[in-house]
């Protein structure tokens, strides 16, 4: 598949244990997280537990490339684990998304609940400027000799990971009451 087509996606499933299944479920969660570790492509699982018990568990997975994705969810090896998963907690809600709504899921929204996009425009530009003036007032007296692609390269990426492990998170929920404003979070 061509990059732009095989775009890197985000999947959110939310699951709630059967009662008097909690600890299975728990050991179904280790077990499959491992197991997704191990599969081409996965960037890793973040595991939100309900506030209260009985709730629903929000369980999110990246994947690098559509395609990988793909893969996984076709092998032998999730088959296994989908159906431990169907005996240990009730039915699953499934989304899977790309693009920016990736970066603006809270673990206590509803799946499907997402700011509008202008919204969500102006906090990645927030972001982006101020990891720019920063990164580029720390790392450029350090990068001037180097030639302005790699500079460009390498704050580039730089901005790319800050922005997806740390500034966006966080943004997210700085502004959470105004980017779902008047939307269901529950």
């Amino acid at each position: 598949m061509e990059k732009s087509v095989d775009p890197p996606v985000t999947v959110l499933v939310t699951r709630r244990p059967r009662p008097g299944k909690e600890q299975a479920f728990e050991d179904y969660l280790a077990g499959i997280t491992q197991a997704a570790l191990q599969h081409q492509g996965h960037m890793g699982t973040n595991i939100f537990r309900p506030s209260k018990p009985g709730g629903n568990y929000r369980i999110i997975f990246k994947f690098d490339r559509r395609s990988n994705l793909e893969r996984w969810e076709g092998s032998a090896e999730r088959a296994e684990w989908r159906a431990i998963a169907e005996q240990v907690s009730e039915p699953r809600q499934v989304e899977t998304i790309s693009g920016l709504e990736a970066w603006f899921t809270l673990p206590d929204c509803a799946i499907n609940v997402h700011p509008p996009k202008y919204k969500m425009a102006l906090v990645v530009w927030m972001g982006v400027f101020s990891l720019v003036t920063l990164l580029s007032s720390l790392l450029g007296p350090l990068m001037s000799a180097w030639p302005k692609l790699l500079q460009t390269i390498v704050l580039t990426a730089l901005v790319v990971v800050c922005l997806t492990y740390a500034v966006m998170p966080l943004l997210t929920r700085l502004f959470s009451g105004w980017l779902y404003a008047g939307k269901d979070q529950k």
